[in-house]
């Protein structure tokens, strides 16, 4: 394969095809997107606008108008958009025996933080999925993912629930780490904690949703490959980490499992989303649908 080009099959070049393809501004998307980004990874008979948005914005967009040609979505989004759109093998961000925290001022027990409000960074991310399968009848609040920090230290909230960097920078403001989800959740099926993935339209049709897979599956490849370029690319969107802390989130959301899940990943996947079902937090059956 050539680092510029994709090696999957090309549409004819009469036409060229323009793909929306969305995503958060989080350092951990901007390495996995920098290939595409900034056309070091190029396919024949394509060309990609980038749409740059809050997680949360990006799953309420997919579940009411299916308008991107792929999306990043939380996991826990999936269901409510499977008609649409189906998931990308490669793209996730998987934690391996880590993932979304409860942290506080003060150290709980697991049963003291069953009954306290928790703020909760949105009611469709695979973190609330995640808390909810740990304790369904637990208090929440929704509260923009940046700001369930500073409303804990303000007192406004006993506890939150905090992803992205904050999974970090927590000990720096004092919090303790009541419980990680991830650590949970291994413990509770033996899997690792699928969190967030790409989602691809279904009316793009079965050989561009291969393709534009496959060029997704090479970005990232890129990115790994050339990991200090698209470390610098990425400091742009990491919100107050410095290039240490930034490379360590990469490497726990961009790594070998981004690029294929695994049968285990897509077990993982499969047995979330069923739970969910089975207690009643996700409303319908589930069926997951991967391309590539």
């Amino acid at each position: 394969m050539s680092a510029t080009s994709s090696t999957a099959d090309i549409p004819a070049a009469s036409a060229i095809r323009e793909i929306s393809i969305a995503h958060s501004p989080d350092s951990d998307d901007a390495f996995m997107f920098y290939g595409l980004a900034t056309n070091k990874v190029r396919v024949n008979g394509y060309k990609f606008s980038h749409v740059l948005c809050d997680i949360e914005s990006l799953n309420q967009r997919a579940i009411r108008e299916a308008f991107f040609d792929v999306t990043a979505i939380s996991f826990h989004a999936y269901p409510y958009m499977q008609d649409n759109y189906a998931l990308m093998t490669c793209g996730g961000s998987v934690g391996e025996g880590y993932g979304p925290m409860i942290v506080a001022t003060r150290a709980f027990d697991l049963d003291e933080i069953r009954k306290v409000r928790i703020a909760v960074p949105g009611t469709l991310t695979t973190a609330y999925l995640a808390l909810k399968l740990f304790a369904p009848e637990i208090e929440t609040a929704v509260v923009p993912f940046d700001q369930i920090i500073p409303q804990v230290l303000a007192g406004n909230f006993v506890a939150g629930l905090i992803i992205h960097e904050g999974q970090l920078t927590y000990p720096q403001s004092g919090l303790h780490r009541i419980l990680d989800l991830g650590v949970w959740w291994r413990d509770q099926t033996k899997l690792p904690l699928p969190l967030g993935g790409n989602a691809i339209r279904r009316s793009l049709g079965e050989g561009p949703m291969q393709i534009l897979t496959q060029a997704l599956r090479d970005s990232i490849q890129y990115g790994l490959d050339h990991r200090g370029e698209a470390l610098d690319y990425a400091m742009q969107f990491a919100r107050d980490l410095d290039t240490s802390l930034a490379d360590k989130f990469v490497g726990m959301y961009v790594n070998e499992r981004t690029l294929n899940y695994g049968e285990d990943g897509r077990e993982a996947i499969r047995r979330l989303l069923a739970m969910g079902h089975e207690r009643g937090i996700i409303p319908h059956p589930v069926r997951v649908d991967f391309v590539g």
